[in-house]
């Protein structure tokens, strides 16, 4: 007989395992059990299952500060004083001057004033009537538009005279906030030297 190789001893000695487990089996009741068992087939263990990863939230934004929220209102404030001056007519007192002398400064205020508007809103009245005019004010008024004064009773229909025709923008052009700029500052101290 000829030498074996590796593969064949391995299977002469898987043959001879199996014949003396078959001769135990038929003679042996607790072998047989224990055969059997292992020849059932290994439970199926799922694989473990993939979490995904935690989906990283972003933080929360914080706020921008209020002269961030405010900024459009603080440039407009700060153009109002550029050109018109008005904060500064607004904060003096002007109980130390003449008449004559408020309405020269008034000129001047309103002069640059009406030029910012001018330029960043377009304004129209709210009601087309002339002031002085009797108007007709219907049930379902827009309440923000027409502000009832007077002996106001009962419910609408109303009619009144027409004291302030009132004022509604249709157009906003305010230019962009740069944000390395400060809205707070108004109107920056001036320093001759």
């Amino acid at each position: 007989m000829e030498p074996t190789t590796a593969s064949e001893t391995s299977w002469l000695a898987r043959l001879r395992t199996a014949l003396a487990c078959f001769g135990r089996i038929l003679s042996n009741p607790e072998f047989s059990r224990r055969a059997a068992a292992l020849l059932q087939p290994a439970p199926v263990t799922p694989p473990p299952a993939r979490v995904a990863p935690p989906v990283a939230t972003p933080a929360p934004v914080p706020p921008p500060p209020p002269e961030r929220v405010h900024a459009s209102a603080l440039l407009l404030l700060s153009l109002l004083q550029r050109e018109g001056r008005l904060v500064d007519f607004l904060q003096e007192d002007m109980g130390a001057y003449s008449d004559a002398d408020i309405g020269g400064a008034a000129r001047v205020v309103h002069a640059g004033c009406r030029k910012v508007l001018a330029e960043c809103l377009t304004l129209e009245p709210a009601l087309p009537e002339a002031e002085g005019a009797t108007v007709h004010v219907p049930a379902g008024f827009d309440a923000q538009r027409i502000r009832l004064t007077g002996n106001v009773a009962g419910q609408p229909p109303f009619r009144g005279t027409l004291k302030h025709h009132g004022w509604v923008a249709t157009s906003v052009r305010l230019p962009a906030v740069a944000t390395a700029l400060d809205p707070r500052v108004v109107a920056a101290a001036e320093v001759e030297l």
